[in-house]
């Protein structure tokens, strides 16, 4: 059975009127290319699966049960209710006719080709997603952290692991319980695997009867010669050894070769661990093979010094889904270079409608580098400055803090962190859903 012609959006034409732009993802590249065009006389159209843009920085922290999800999240539509040249769609692009300018979204019951979009200027900023390496039998047991959904259910893993070990029959099933890994040493793998230290040595002392939550042993496992990578080696170093200090187990050098629901292998040896977290791997999203276009390794379209698809200047490739080389080295995909690369598309787009000479070539502005570690543990690298410790975790936490949109969503991480900063306790313990925290969610 065929699934039927897709309907398509009548009026959309540059020719029915005001030009129609439509951009693809609610993220940081997205919402500000959507915000920049603003006072532009242009037809937006804001297509996202989810309804919400998320500030994924702080994605650890709803992982980890130090905030909520409505914290770092906020409803596209409450963000953009102001600006009136925008229509907020929800909806899942399925395929893109290059030809024809033409987005197809999916049906509204999953089941094939829906209604189709047409544009005169398209931006795709869909993001990243999970990449194993060739082993995507292993995203069942190390689930990553990408979108608010894998945050509550690494939480949810993390919170039953406690729980198993408190009825486990006996000594080595305890031990399994309390093993925790995770996979890969970048901001985010540094983040967890700190905070989740803390978690059992402070937040969860003296709650249960039958075993003690500071003796869980948390892995942080790196391929590479040292953690965060992207930092200088003098930052890493000093990293390493606040999560030392944590009673994290920091691992280098050494790959991990399987996982499943048991455990991990780490080179020849295997260790038994119910709850493995990845954070190894980061692939662009799947948006990018719609395009008739070149793409990286990684899937990251390839795209012109405007940021536009070489051979179709009408179509934008935005954040972690664009592949940018600046000076040698990729741009990396992080929020300031997807802002940036939103920014910089709308400013192309409005040269272009009113026929000015356009922008010059995309250059990345590199803000630095920030990471924390745990409770006053932070590295921050911003050009000639480095600081570690207690100064950079302040520097994170207000920088953090500044960027989150909304007053509210700033009022009520503030407080939150300042409450478990004083108290260790974190209020968003709440185990939700149902499934095997060793198994699929």
């Amino acid at each position: 059975m065929h699934a039927p012609a897709p309907r398509a959006d009548s009026g959309a034409r540059a020719g029915a009127g005001v030009p129609h732009v439509v951009i693809v993802g609610g993220g940081f590249a997205g919402l500000w290319a959507t915000r920049a065009l603003a006072r532009d006389e242009v037809r937006i159209t804001l297509l996202d699966r989810r309804n919400h843009h998320l500030f994924q920085p702080l994605l650890y922290q709803v992982a980890t049960a130090g905030l909520s999800a409505p914290d770092i999240a906020a409803p596209l539509r409450h963000i953009l209710r102001g600006q009136a040249n925008v229509d907020v769609r929800l909806g899942e692009v399925v395929g893109v006719d290059m030809g024809a300018r033409r987005v197809i979204l999916s049906s509204a019951h999953g089941d094939g080709a829906g209604e189709a979009l047409d544009y005169d200027l398209l931006l795709l900023a869909s993001g990243a997603t999970h990449a194993y390496f060739g082993h995507d039998e292993w995203s069942e047991h190390a689930p990553g952290l990408k979108t608010l959904d894998d945050a509550l259910g690494i939480r949810r893993r993390l919170l039953l692991a406690f729980e198993r070990a408190e009825i486990a029959r006996d000594e080595a099933e305890r031990e399994a319980w309390l093993s925790f890994a995770v996979v890969g040493g970048g901001p985010t793998g540094v983040e967890l695997a700190g905070t989740l230290a803390e978690i059992a040595r402070h937040t969860l002392r003296h709650e249960f009867r039958h075993i003690d939550p500071a003796a869980a042993r948390v892995r942080l496992v790196e391929a590479g010669p040292r953690v965060l990578p992207s930092f200088p080696e003098s930052l890493s170093a000093r990293a390493r050894t606040q999560l030392e200090r944590l009673g994290v187990e920091v691992i280098t050098g050494t790959p991990v070769s399987a996982i499943d629901s048991e455990g991990y292998v780490l080179g020849e040896r295997r260790i038994p661990a119910r709850t493995v977290l990845w954070a190894a791997g980061v692939a662009a999203s799947p948006l990018g093979a719609l395009l008739d276009a070149p793409r990286d390794r990684a899937g990251r379209v390839l795209v012109a010094p405007d940021l536009s698809v070489p051979g179709h200047p009408v179509i934008f490739v935005a954040g972690d889904l664009a592949s940018v080389q600046q000076d040698g080295r990729p741009v990396p995909g992080v929020a300031p270079a997807a802002k940036q690369m939103g920014a910089h598309v709308a400013h192309v787009i409005r040269a272009r409608l009113r026929g000015a000479t356009p922008p010059p070539a995309f250059r990345y502005k590199d803000v630095g580098n920030l990471a924390t570690i745990g409770r006053m543990a932070a590295v921050v690298h911003l050009g000639r400055m480095k600081l570690s410790g207690l100064p950079a975790w302040w520097f994170w936490l207000l920088i953090h803090v500044f960027f989150l949109i909304g007053f509210r969503n700033r009022l009520i991480v503030l407080i939150n962190w300042a409450w478990a900063y004083w108290s260790y306790q974190r209020h968003a313990r709440i185990i939700l859903g149902r499934g095997e925290p060793g198994g699929g969610e």
